[in-house]
């Protein structure tokens, strides 16, 4: 178990930015979760986690090989970089209209 001090340098502020930098960066983070690809994206996680409901506990849902993942295995591309990985790649099916 790390101390306070490692806590906050490393899981609460992993990057050293001006304030200037911060209020960009966030605007920019913000700006990029709301385009319709990635709303997309967090629909159908939401439903297909609500599905799965107890045994997705712990796990994401990777939309490229369309199955549960555990979070480590699902970020990088399985190891490929992410300069790969694109739009196209990645299954996410229409929502039901209501």
């Amino acid at each position: 178990m790390c101390d306070y001090d490692m806590y906050i340098k490393c899981i609460i502020m992993p990057q050293k930015l001006s304030a200037t930098a911060r209020r960009a960066k966030a605007a920019r983070d913000l700006a990029y979760a709301k385009t319709p690809a990635r709303k997309a994206k967090k629909a159908h996680a939401q439903r297909e986690r609500r599905k799965a409901g107890a045994s997705a506990n712990g796990k994401d849902w990777d939309h490229k090989s369309g199955r549960w993942k555990s979070v480590r295995a699902n970020r990088g591309n399985d190891g490929q970089g992410t300069k790969k990985e694109g739009s196209k790649r990645y299954k996410v099916p229409k929502g039901k209209k209501k």
